[in-house]
């Protein structure tokens, strides 16, 4: 008997963002909500990083002429802005304003990771995300380069490596995105071995899970337990529960509303709405419950 996935339940909200005269996004690859349920829109052009409010209005712009190919976009739970860009290599803290307060990696520079040495470059870090105690995990690789997973304390400091390029459990082919549940699981969206990998704090291989296609963004839902799922090229939308079964769906392939090129990376506001950037359309959609 086939099981059917039920319907997730939402609506989008049309074109909603009010852009200043002659500016336009570009790909638009990463989006988060601030404390303030503003939503911040992280895209590839000159306007890297604009905020607005949860109606659309435009609030502000940061980060003009820092960022070289933007990709994904976190707010931590002090509200300051961390940013990774494929590009220079690089994942950039800000505070709330926008004033730059750390750099990991050195920008410009594409290398391995080497603890014991001097070299600490990135080869393209693609996601981040926080532990409770303030630790910071992000991938890496987005098709050069070794696929690897780095820990760091909340001032920088390295604390491990674990990963590699790979099939085997424990190994990616473009981990590009992860979040950690309340129980300090991570969960990894291994986008081209199209499966999510869960590990503990320490990096222990713990399950998978297939999801065919590209599996390219992961949000905790407010409980901390289940997650959404922005599945790529598919354009779809997926609420996972913490075993990564999937438990609805909305979305399609296309241009028109509730649809994607690339539904890349995903943030949910207080109610639970949903928005989606999308990299080959050139947009961020919201979604609102029914």
């Amino acid at each position: 008997m086939t099981h059917t996935i039920p319907d997730l339940g939402y609506t989008p909200v049309p074109d909603i963002f009010k852009l200043p005269a002659g500016v336009n996004f570009g790909p638009c690859s990463g989006v988060a909500v601030n404390d303030k349920n503003n939503v911040l829109v992280f895209n590839r052009s000159e306007n890297a990083l604009m905020e607005f409010t949860s109606m659309g209005d435009y609030v502000r712009t940061m980060g003009r002429g820092v960022f070289t190919n933007p990709h994904g976009l976190r707010i931590d739970r002090e509200g300051n802005i961390w940013c990774t860009d494929t590009g220079s290599h690089i994942v950039v803290k800000m505070n709330a304003d926008g004033r730059i307060l750390m750099v990991l990696g050195v920008a410009g520079r594409a290398g391995e990771w080497h603890a014991a040495g001097h070299l600490r470059c990135f080869n393209e870090p693609n996601d981040l995300a926080f532990a409770a105690n303030g630790d910071v995990y992000i991938t890496q690789g987005h098709g050069k380069g070794d696929n690897l997973v780095h820990r760091f304390t909340a001032n920088g400091d390295h604390v491990k490596t674990w990963g590699g390029t790979g099939k085997d459990k424990g190994k990616f082919d473009q981990p590009h995105s992860i979040v950690i549940n309340g129980k300090g699981l991570l969960y990894i969206a291994d986008r081209s071995n199209a499966r999510i990998q869960v590990f503990d704090a320490d990096g222990n291989y713990i399950r998978e899970t297939s999801h065919p296609g590209t599996p390219c963004g992961l949000a905790m839902c407010n409980d901390n337990a289940h997650m959404m799922m922005a599945h790529g090229h598919a354009g779809k939308v997926m609420k996972l529960d913490e075993n990564c079964n999937v438990l609805g769906i909305t979305g399609s392939q296309g241009k028109g509303p509730n649809q994607y090129g690339e539904a890349h990376y995903i943030a949910l506001d207080k109610n639970e709405d949903i928005y989606v950037g999308d990299t080959l359309n050139w947009r961020v959609q919201k979604l609102v419950k029914k």
